[in-house]
């Protein structure tokens, strides 16, 4: 079925969703990007990022190789480059945990996966005030208006460098009640779900 961008559609909840979500999502689909790039909708928006520079990805790298050990003997894996989805809108964390069979959670048009199935997520945050102010602040809420049960943030510009680990997620403020920050030199353990007991630390964020 192809919507119009005027029409508003029940998504999976039976909710329907606002004619400017809709508008969104239907212009996100049909985007055609360069190499290199993706597309996410977050509060509202259409944002185009490029891919993240190479301390981006050797702490991301770092964090799934961990992640796999941690749940080699779970029925969760870490995963990457795949879109989660929640009431039009799309996201791509760096990483995030989720059942070993994806097809436990596809989203209604087999473009990523439903959120309300996704563990943990994960933002490694890159330079620059725009991508800054976006893991922080616009994806924390958008995360735990998804009810994503934990949130972290690996920030190299806190300071000298933190850890954010967020928990209790408060869909209807979109807040996340519990916050828990570790400088880097400490380990910052994920105290709940599938990966309770993984500790980030040095191994992951030394420079």
């Amino acid at each position: 079925m192809t919507a119009l961008a005027h029409e508003v559609i029940p998504v999976t909840d039976d909710k329907p969703v606002s004619e400017l979500d809709e508008f969104l999502w239907q212009t996100w689909k049909a985007l055609e990007l360069p190499e290199g790039y993706r597309a996410e909708i977050i509060e509202g928006a259409i944002e185009v990022s490029p891919t993240g520079r190479r301390r981006h990805g050797v702490v991301i790298n770092r964090l799934r190789r961990a992640l796999d050990a941690h749940l080699a003997d779970s029925d969760y894996a870490a995963y990457q480059d795949i879109n989660v989805i929640h009431r039009r809108k799309s996201w791509i964390p760096d990483l995030f945990v989720a059942p070993l069979d994806l097809d436990e959670i596809p989203d209604e048009e087999d473009l990523g996966v439903e959120a309300v199935g996704v563990a943990k997520v994960i933002e490694v945050v890159s330079p620059g005030s725009g991508n800054i102010e976006r893991d922080r602040v616009r994806k924390r809420r958008e995360y735990a208006r998804a009810g994503i049960p934990v949130y972290v943030i690996i920030d190299d510009f806190d300071a000298e460098g933190a850890v954010l680990v967020l928990t209790a997620p408060n869909p209807k403020k979109a807040t996340y009640e519990d916050e828990h920050r570790v400088p880097y030199g400490t380990d910052a353990v994920i105290p709940s779900g599938p990966a309770k007991g993984f500790a980030i630390g040095d191994a992951i964020t030394r420079a």
